[in-house]
């Protein structure tokens, strides 16, 4: 089974449990991704910023998106998930984002069956503290690259 090809996306519930698969684990400075050919997680890069990630990341199996990769996801929750792990999150944001000229949208969602949470159905519920962590994470990851 390919992770980015052969799950399902239930359009009817897109809106409270979207599959994504997890590339990356809350908390790590290693940058993976998947391996499109062989479906597996391979390390990227270590990231030369003195930042970690600041959720769970990972991408939306079927999707397609200009940079040539999969549709990215930042999943919120409590605890960090290990890659290719399958986990169903509910979309409460877009951030739009450019690499290398190409659109590079990033989905905020929040881990369906965490109960700390699952109660947040829009950006304006995430705590303004997360939201300041996410926001600075992608400004300055990349910096020292």
């Amino acid at each position: 089974m390919h992770p980015w090809h052969d799950i399902e996306v239930d359009p009817d519930h897109i809106g409270d449990m979207l599959p994504v698969v997890i590339e990356i684990p809350e908390g790590s400075k290693n940058k993976y991704e998947l391996d499109k050919a062989s479906g597996l997680i391979k390390l990227d890069r270590v990231l030369y910023s003195s930042v970690r990630y600041p959720a769970n990341y990972g991408f939306i199996p079927r999707s397609y998106c200009d940079d040539g990769d999969p549709l990215d996801v930042i999943v919120l929750g409590q605890e960090a998930v290990p890659p290719l792990t399958l986990v169903y999150a509910r979309p409460v944001g877009v951030m739009h984002m450019r690499d290398q000229g190409k659109a590079d949208d990033k989905v905020l969602a929040v881990s369906t069956f965490d109960p700390v949470y699952n109660h947040i159905h829009e950006l304006d519920d995430v705590p303004a503290h997360i939201m300041l962590e996410v926001r600075r994470f992608f400004l300055d990851y990349k910096v020292l690259e």
